[in-house]
């Protein structure tokens, strides 16, 4: 079995506080690693029909029958139970009695952050990371942006096209009717692909609702469909002192590159060597690296991005306390004096810059120009510094 990053990070919040809510897209391994960690507690599920049903109509006759200690899964399925679970971790408050999941990010936290306030710890699990997912050397890039990095899809050796194919029917049938009640799956599935072919862009949302056929703020409330299920998140742009005027909209990224390229028509890891979008997928990549390492310490760095009107641009900008990181993300194996060129801008006229890193396709490894150069095979180490 995979050891999760996450994993001491779910025990500590366990010893501190009565309930631990673990969130995360669908299989992200969030059950896994709940069981796995609280093999003692009881393990129900609030999808399960006949479950759900008792926990709606009789809450408090559910959580007795329960009992002290549990792991409820899905338990955005019952809101109702978390006011209960309130008055019950209020009366005996010892750590770790109750391990929630949930797969909608803001219908569980929005419960949560009314009714549990002080009494959870809060952890968000993504898909694996590069280090979960291969305890060796990766295989090709091209393979890691194919497959992605879904639990299922590895430890049972599926094959990804069509792995992810059946995760997005079941997406569109179970996530997106509950969160959004939306009537036209079909438009909504082209609505995620012209997403997907956006990943590591500026999100224009008039040209997005134009090409989806939607109004504008229809092309926002399913944007934040996706992000509430995990699916995507937004970017920010980094505002300094400068004179320079800086861009305020946001870049989309996926959470997983198996699923934006799935999204895009790729269905072997071989066509995404020449693909127009190979440089997007792989900045996809190590952003959502970025993320995943934030989130599996329950402490994520802030992360932006930088573009002034000049197109001076920075890819990631990692905002510590002591300072500034900036990374540029390049896709290309052979490593290029020109990539130098932003970075060393940024170096001189963004203040509070600490440290300059370059992430790149290839397996070069050294310090050049004042720039760490680091393989995206090692891209992890930048975002535990």
């Amino acid at each position: 079995m995979r050891i999760r990053e996450a994993l001491p990070t779910l025990k500590r919040l366990a010893a501190q506080y009565p309930v631990v809510t673990l969130t995360g897209p669908r299989q992200s391994g969030k059950t896994t690693l709940a069981k796995t960690t609280f093999p003692s507690h009881r393990y129900v599920s609030l999808e399960e029909p006949d479950i759900g049903e008792f926990a709606r109509t009789d809450p408090r006759g559910f959580l007795a029958d329960v009992g002290n200690t549990a792991i409820l899964d899905e338990v955005q399925q019952v809101p109702q139970l978390l006011s209960y679970l309130q008055s019950m971790v209020d009366t005996d408050p010892t750590p770790g009695r109750y391990i929630l999941t949930g797969s909608q990010n803001l219908s569980l936290r929005q419960g949560v952050s009314q009714t549990l306030a002080g009494r959870t710890g809060l952890l968000t699990l993504l898909p694996f990371t590069l280090r979960e997912t291969w305890d060796s050397r990766p295989p090709s890039l091209d393979e890691v942006l194919f497959k992605g990095f879904f639990p299922r899809i590895h430890d049972r050796q599926l094959d990804p096209s069509q792995a992810l194919g059946f995760y997005v029917g079941t997406y569109l049938e179970r996530d997106v009717r509950q969160l959004a009640a939306i009537q036209d799956l079909a438009r909504f599935q082209t609505f995620v692909g012209l997403c997907a072919g956006r990943t590591a862009q500026i999100l224009n949302y008039s040209d997005l609702a134009a090409d989806a056929g939607v109004s504008v703020n229809t092309a926002k409330n399913w944007i934040a469909v996706l992000e509430a299920s995990y699916l995507v998140r937004r970017l920010q742009p980094y505002h300094a002192n400068l004179s320079s005027r800086l861009s305020k909209s946001p870049k989309l990224y996926f959470l997983d590159t198996g699923l934006a390229a799935w999204l895009l028509g790729v269905r072997e890891a071989s066509q995404l060597r020449n693909h127009p979008l190979r440089g997007a997928l792989f900045e996809t990549l190590v952003v959502s690296e970025a993320w995943k390492a934030g989130e599996n310490v329950a402490d994520p760095v802030p992360l932006f991005f930088y573009r002034d009107s000049q197109k001076k641009e920075i890819d990631l900008v990692l905002e510590r306390g002591d300072g500034l990181d900036l990374l540029e993300i390049k896709s290309g194996a052979t490593v290029s004096t020109d990539w130098f060129r932003h970075l060393a801008w940024g170096r001189e006229n963004i203040p509070r810059v600490k440290n300059c890193h370059l992430v790149h396709g290839g397996d070069a490894s050294r310090i050049q120009s004042g720039i760490q150069i680091r393989p995206w095979t090692d891209c992890a180490e930048v975002f535990r510094g």
